[in-house]
């Protein structure tokens, strides 16, 4: 049996229109990074990030099976919401880093800055990076009134990030999603001026 991300990418007028919806989706650059929409060979990134204990935080490690829903359902977020999971790479296109999202999945209450990353990305301030350019764009270029990140008790170092990106924790939004979660609020530009 053909995996769904085994199959071939589409080709014809099924290309052309994937490549104008993914037209559609907002690149970003930073000084270091390109975010932009993903890709079906950006499949195997995500895999190697969720289908490993790197996801123990977000409900894994995963299936490549449930790794493929859950990229599918975070790309179709742009479709639905106008907003969603960017591919993050380096600016000349070497190197597939990892994956920010402003998301709203199941459970969530409100919009959210997500983040994961490769390991060989990490220690490099890549993931600050590409989250604070997702966070200025959900704020200015999407006019959202909030953003928050959501972190499992125990993930230290997403915490930190959400820190560094100057979140800090909304105690009463954690009663609404429960005692293992905790929720940090992200300022908007007028707060960071």
């Amino acid at each position: 049996m053909i995996r769904p991300w085994e199959q071939p990418a589409p080709d014809g007028p099924a290309a052309a229109l994937a490549a104008a919806l993914a037209a559609l989706v907002p690149t970003i650059e930073t000084a270091r990074l390109r975010l932009r929409a993903p890709r079906l060979a950006d499949f195997d990134t995500w895999a190697e990030i969720e289908c490993s204990e790197r996801a123990t935080f977000i409900g894994g490690p995963m299936t490549r099976d449930d790794g493929w829903r859950d990229f599918t359902q975070a790309t179709a977020t742009w479709l639905l919401r106008g907003h969603g999971l960017w591919s993050v790479e380096s600016r000349d296109g070497a190197d597939l880093l990892g994956f920010v999202l402003i998301g709203f999945e199941p459970g969530d209450q409100e919009p959210e800055l997500g983040y994961l990353f490769t390991a060989a990305a990490e220690g490099r301030g890549l993931a600050v990076e590409a989250a604070g350019a997702a966070r200025d764009h959900a704020f200015r270029g999407l006019g959202l009134q909030s953003l928050v990140s959501y972190v499992d008790r125990g993930n230290d170092r997403s915490a930190r990030l959400a820190e560094r990106l100057g979140a800090r924790r909304d105690r009463s939004a954690e009663t609404a999603v429960g005692p293992d979660c905790r929720v940090y609020r992200h300022p908007g530009p007028e707060a960071r001026a």
